[in-house]
């Protein structure tokens, strides 16, 4: 792909007067618009290139897309290109962007080419490429992300905060995102409408590239998931639609569809029985499952201690039930929990890639408050007990499990085991019941119905991402 430099633009908008002198000349020209061949028919200097008005015969709503490979106009049948930007800030935005790409193989084969990419890592220079390791050193000092996390809720802190960013890196993220030729881009991540989308504006590409947001948390969002320049809003939850509808995104934009979980999960079929025998669990206990996140977090070992503690009938001499516990990628929780001895059968796991077959498996769960685990444990029907949730995105999450009866909240260990206990000796009606409200509570098709949508979004002519041109509507929605 060939990318040439435009020359500047005659006149300056206010907000570029404005980042302008914000940002200052320091050793490197800012924002010099980049234009992409494949948009904009300038390939091969100028002969060889696309016919037409750039973009719109790029985008045409015909079938076919023009090749210029032997100079010649031969058309051919191509798979329309689909970019999918996350960022690896929590395995719960990787894992929606993959659930996507699944579904829309699944769905429509060959029709669409999908691409997963971190755009900030790969393309952006810092702190969009230093993200995740920020990330996980402030969920390691959890007060520090909890003062980033509302500090950065105003809108005009966020909003000027990413508004200099994309205006630094417009090429890099202009390039990055034409490196894939997009006919869809969706943002699977709360950083990556703002920048995308306003680099687009400035590159005269989005008149004709639908942009949508599928939003990865359960009730409790940042601002910065809401931008009202998306063609599409895709919510899990009604409480996060009314956010998006409070913030000025339109009905039009909004859809409730659910949390996309992956294909392979949500739509396996499994008998208990057989599960068990398979992942070498004792047919007979009831099991309860513990898990922290792929990283391991929260009061996992504490937990595990008073499980493998209460689960043990000392009275009568017997095992009340059995343990799973996934550890994720926390090497040390899981050695250390290898190492105790263990009154009742305790499996010890590490990072898994078939939860289906544990949830399956097992009668309920013990987990900290991530909507990922939580949507897949509604899938499944268990009861949950939460034990822990990181501060801000993850807050609201305790209500929405516990005000629907899917689940309890306990940040005692012992509680949560005597609970445990309980549902498993005395009252088997009550966790039936959490069973049950579990079950209406989950959206197993969510995934698929989102990637419908956006295909039926494709195919219409007047499919348009609005985007704001002044710089006061640059920041769109209200706080």
């Amino acid at each position: 792909m060939v990318i040439s430099v435009a020359t500047p633009r005659r006149s300056t908008s206010i907000r570029d007067a404005v980042l302008g002198g914000v940002l200052g000349g320091g050793g490197r020209q800012l924002y010099q618009p980049l234009r992409c061949a494949f948009y904009d028919g300038t390939a091969g200097g100028g002969g060889g290139g696309l016919p037409g008005d750039g973009l719109s015969a790029a985008l045409s709503e015909e079938p076919a897309r023009v090749s210029a490979a032997g100079g010649g106009n031969k058309q051919k049948q191509a798979a329309r290109n689909v970019l999918i930007l996350m960022s690896d800030t929590g395995g719960g935005h990787r894992a929606s962007a993959e659930a996507l790409r699944d579904a829309f193989r699944i769905e429509f084969g060959d029709t669409y080419k999908v691409f997963v990419t971190d755009l900030g890592k790969e393309y952006g220079g810092w702190p969009l490429n230093d993200m995740e390791r920020s990330y996980k050193f402030m969920i390691r000092h959890v007060r520090l992300w909890k003062v980033a996390f509302h500090g950065t809720s105003p809108r005009w802190v966020h909003g000027m905060y990413l508004a200099a960013l994309a205006y630094y890196y417009a090429n890099e993220v202009v390039a990055g995102i034409m490196k894939y030729e997009p006919d869809i881009i969706i943002s699977v991540h709360p950083l990556m409408q703002h920048i995308p989308l306003w680099v687009l504006k400035w590159q005269s590409l989005h008149p004709k590239v639908p942009f949508v947001t599928v939003i990865t948390d359960l009730n409790t969002c940042h601002p910065t998931w809401f931008h009202h320049g998306v063609t599409r809003c895709y919510c899990p939850s009604t409480e996060v639609a009314n956010r998006a509808l409070l913030r000025g995104l339109g009905p039009s934009q909004v859809r409730v569809f659910g949390l996309p979980i992956r294909p392979s999960f949500c739509r396996a079929v499994l008998d208990k029985d057989e599960v068990r025998k398979e992942l070498g669990l004792d047919p007979q206990l009831p099991a309860v499952l513990l898990m922290g996140g792929g990283e391991g977090m929260g009061p996992v070992e504490e937990t595990a201690r008073a499980l493998g503690e209460e689960l043990y009938d000392h009275r009568r001499r017997r095992r009340v039930g059995q343990v799973v516990v996934i550890c994720g990628r926390n090497q040390a929780l899981r050695s250390t929990l290898q190492s105790l001895r263990w009154k009742v059968p305790v499996k010890i796991r590490g990072f898994e890639t078939q939860m289906e077959k544990w949830m399956a498996a097992c009668d309920c769960i013990i987990t900290k408050a991530g909507p990922g685990t939580i949507a897949e444990a509604l899938i499944r029907g268990l009861p949950i007990i939460l034990n822990d949730f990181i501060p801000g995105q993850e807050v609201g999450n305790v209500p929405y499990v516990v005000d629907n009866g899917a689940g309890v909240f306990s940040k005692d260990p012992r509680e949560a085991a005597r609970q445990v206990v309980r549902w498993f000796s005395t009252d088997e009606d009550e966790l039936k019941r959490y069973s049950r409200n579990a079950l209406k509570l989950a959206q197993p098709e969510a995934v698929f119905h989102i990637v419908k949508d956006i295909h039926k979004l494709q195919q219409q002519p007047a499919a348009v991402t609005r985007i704001p041109y002044s710089l006061t509507s640059s920041f769109p929605y209200h706080i």
